[in-house]
Order: C-alpha cells, then sequence, then structure tokens
C-alpha cells in the first residue's frame, strides 16, 4: 500500500505526464511509467553515491554528506527519465515534419479524385512514413467506434507536430462547418509551404554566419596557432612531446564535433 501510494504521489508532480507519454507514443500508464523509472533510480542512485563515497573518502571530507548527496543523484537520475520523454516527442516530431507536406497532399489528391473523407484518411494510412503511421492510428480510433470528429480532436491534442495539427484542424473545422474539406486543406498546405520556405532562408543566414565561425574557429585559428607555436617553442628550446600533440589534436576533434552539432541543430526539418 505504502508503495502504491508512493507511486502516486510521485505521478502528482507531472500532471501532463499522461499527454506527454502519448506524444512520445510510449505504451505506458502515468503510475507504470513513473514505477518503472522509481526502479530503476533506486538501481542507479546507490551506485552513484557508493562513487561519492571514494571521493569523499579522498578529500578526507565528512561522509554525512553521502545523504543529500544520495537525495540529490535520486532526483537528478529520475528527472532524467521524465526529460527524455520531451527528446522523444521532439524526434517524433521532426520526423512527422519531413514528411507532412507529403502526406497532406497525398490525401488532397485522393480527396480530388472523389474519395470519402474516411476513404482518404485509410488510403493516406496505407502509405510510407512515420507521418501516415500517425494516420493510422486515427484510422484505428475510427475504427473503435470513435467518429471522425472526435478521432481528429483527440489527433491534434496528442499530435507532437504543430504542422500535422493545423492540418487536422481545418480538416475536423471544415467537417464542424459542413463545408468541402479540399479547400481549408489546401489552404494550409500552402500555408506549411510557405513557413517552411522560410524556414530555408533563414536556415541560409544562420550556416553563413555559423560558416564564418566555422572557418575562424576550426579552421584558421588551431593552423595559424600550431605555426605559431612551433616558431616560439624553436626560439625558447620548449619541447613538444608526443602528448602534448595528441592533447592539441583532442581538441581540435572536440571542435569539430561541437560545430557538427550546431550545424545539425539549426537544420530545419523540412521537405518541400
Amino acid at each position: 500500500m505504502f508503495k502504491i501510494a508512493f507511486v502516486n504521489r510521485v505521478a502528482s508532480f507531472f500532471p501532463g505526464l499522461k499527454r506527454d507519454l502519448r506524444m512520445a507514443h510510449v505504451h505506458y500508464s502515468p503510475l507504470e511509467y513513473v514505477d518503472k523509472n522509481l526502479k530503476t533510480t533506486f538501481i542507479f542512485a546507490p551506485l552513484f553515491t557508493v562513487l561519492f563515497f571514494f571521493i569523499l573518502k579522498k578529500a578526507n571530507l565528512s561522509f554525512f554528506l553521502l545523504v543529500p548527496a544520495f537525495l540529490i543523484l535520486f532526483i537528478l537520475i529520475f528527472q532524467f527519465s521524465i526529460i527524455s520523454i520531451k527528446s522523444k516527442i521532439k524526434k517524433r516530431e521532426k520526423e512527422i515534419d519531413m514528411e507532412v507536406l507529403f502526406v497532406g497532399r497525398y490525401m488532397l489528391v485522393k480527396l480530388y479524385s472523389g474519395r470519402p473523407l474516411l476513404n482518404a484518411l485509410i488510403e493516406t494510412s496505407e502509405s510510407r512514413g512515420i507521418a501516415a503511421k500517425y494516420i493510422k492510428e486515427i484510422v484505428d480510433d475510427i475504427d473503435t467506434g470513435s467518429t471522425i470528429e472526435d478521432a481528429l480532436r483527440n489527433a491534434m491534442i496528442y499530435s507532437p507536430s504543430k504542422k500535422l495539427r493545423k492540418i487536422l484542424f481545418h480538416i475536423n473545422n471544415a467537417l464542424k462547418l459542413g463545408i468541402d474539406v479540399t479547400g481549408p486543406l489546401e489552404s494550409v498546405l500552402e500555408g506549411i509551404t510557405k513557413e517552411d520556405s522560410l524556414e530555408i532562408k533563414k536556415y541560409g543566414k544562420k550556416l553563413n554566419t555559423l560558416v564564418i565561425f566555422y572557418m575562424l574557429g576550426a579552421v584558421i585559428m588551431p593552423s595559424l596557432g600550431v605555426s605559431i607555436f612551433i616558431v616560439i617553442s624553436s626560439f625558447i628550446s620548449f619541447p613538444i612531446g608526443l602528448s602534448g600533440l595528441l592533447l592539441f589534436v583532442f581538441f581540435i576533434v572536440i571542435i569539430e564535433f561541437i560545430f557538427i552539432a550546431l550545424f545539425r541543430s539549426i537544420r530545419p526539418t523540412v521537405n518541400l
């Protein structure tokens, strides 16, 4: 009973966990997810605390610090498991955004060819890609007895992609108003296309600036720095060992990886 009460108490601190789990496509209830990660945390927190014990022993500090250290480590490790859901949601959002225009246009073609909306959704869900799988979830929701409007509304709530939410909102709104879906769908697809074009232009400007910093920080400064250091060391008879060169190469590799991460982080998730 105490365990269940404790898990319920911890889960109550994360009211948005249910929505996040569904958006991340993690098939756990909030209580199951919290219980699972508490068990993992109870394993890793003591292990890291043991490492902290040796640090305290080496530094000749009081072992009473192990108690706050364990609590801090416990909170950090558990919090990391909660934050990891956000990263999964972000990953799904990027994957869907890469294909959302294709899915929307595919559905529009089906509607223009005379298919009813439900048939267009079913045929779109049978295509490839993450976004098509998300449409498949809408179709499955309809198959279980939900109306098209309710299925689209649920999909809007739990969609990790803002662009897909826009498409579903305009389709659902057209259904509520009783008007043809093709007009609003075509309009929102044109709007998303313009947004993606603007993102590409912004990316080009950011890329130009980042390339300049890359040339300075990862190409010019290291090469000039090595040349100047070799010349100065020859005058003052400063020996350069293999370990020194390897350390310098290590820092260059770190800088290269930092720039690679920056280039990837600013790349827009568009596919026109």
